[in-house]
């Protein structure tokens, strides 16, 4: 008997990679599949896989389908899937899961707790929609028209009006393109 294939969601096959050297902080969230070589601080949610790399550092609330942790990981994780810590990964903090689906190879370390949920709820992954424009646009730099300030003086104003204690000197050239 065929089974109902659900189509594929827009992204669903993109995959978000964040570089060695890379630190972000913040949220992120994927439609498709994450592999994290960097360092990530903040809440992370992946609809497909979620990886990180050996050389990877997450300290983040992680919801996901399916993990493989081979760097370090700290925090909540919930995952619908399996997760599976390498022999060089590090998990600290909690997991939950629908199933007993967790493999840690020799020499990886769980440190924290395994909870398997029976609440369908939590493993929901929602994916917020990409924020809409304002309507406000910023202007070009053709719209961008210079000012003159002037005094009633007729004099041009001195640096300390501006409260520039000292100026530093320019040299300017004719000829110069931008």
């Amino acid at each position: 008997m065929l089974s109902k294939k659900e189509p594929d969601s827009p992204g669903s096959k993109a995959l978000t990679v964040i570089a060695e050297g890379v630190y972000i902080e913040g949220k992120i969230y994927s439609r498709g599949s994450t592999r994290i070589d960097g360092t990530v601080n903040g809440e992370i949610i992946s609809e497909k896989d979620f990886t990180i790399g050996k050389e990877g550092k997450v300290e983040a609330n992680v919801k996901t389908t399916n993990a493989v942790i081979a760097g370090g990981f700290k925090g909540e994780m919930i995952a619908s899937g399996e997760v599976e810590i390498t022999a060089t990964g590090k998990f600290m903090g909690n997991l939950t899961q629908k199933d007993a689906l967790l493999t840690i190879q020799k020499g990886g370390l769980l440190k924290g707790q395994s909870i398997i949920s029976e609440n369908p709820d939590i493993f929901k992954i929602e994916i917020p929609e990409k924020p809409k424009a304002t309507g406000e646009q910023k202007p070009s730099l053709s719209e961008v028209r210079p000012t003159s300030i002037s005094h009633s003086s007729g004099t041009p104003p001195s640096h300390s009006s501006f409260g520039i204690r000292n100026p530093i000197p320019v040299r300017t050239e004719q000829n110069v393109e931008i």
